[in-house]
């Protein structure tokens, strides 16, 4: 049974730092895109980093790029989310994703291209 379950968030302070990670079952990470999405309260869910299959490369989006940055384990079939010098506007339900059976792909931050979704973590960012 194909399962992704996050975890590693909480309540942390202006400037701390995360790491979330996306553990899997049922099928193995490295042979997979995955995605990392964000849903803050009244907004619309929005793709912040993927993983590619294989040689591991790496998207982070513009509107986090340096701060965050995604990796993979794949001894542990973990992907992490580290967040560094969190801000307010940080806070959201982070969720992953995998594409494991579709075959359409849409680009890493396109809902549409991940066909399974983990529960979510939430962060929240607040003094």
């Amino acid at each position: 049974q194909v399962q992704l379950v996050e975890s590693g968030g909480g309540l942390v302070q202006p400037g701390g730092s995360l790491r979330l990670s996306c553990a899997a079952s049922g099928f193995t990470l490295e042979h997979h895109p995955i995605g990392w999405f964000r849903q803050a309260p009244g907004k619309e869910r929005e793709g912040v980093s993927c993983i590619g299959p294989s040689d591991q490369h790496t998207v982070i989006a513009d509107s986090v790029k340096g701060r965050f940055t995604i990796s993979r384990d794949s001894a542990k079939n973990t992907v992490y989310l580290q967040i560094s010098h969190l801000q307010p506007e940080d806070t959201a339900a982070y969720y992953c994703a995998a594409l494991i059976v579709g075959r359409s792909w849409y680009g890493p931050f396109d809902e549409k291209s991940y066909d399974y979704w983990g529960q979510g973590t939430q962060v929240t960012v607040s003094s």
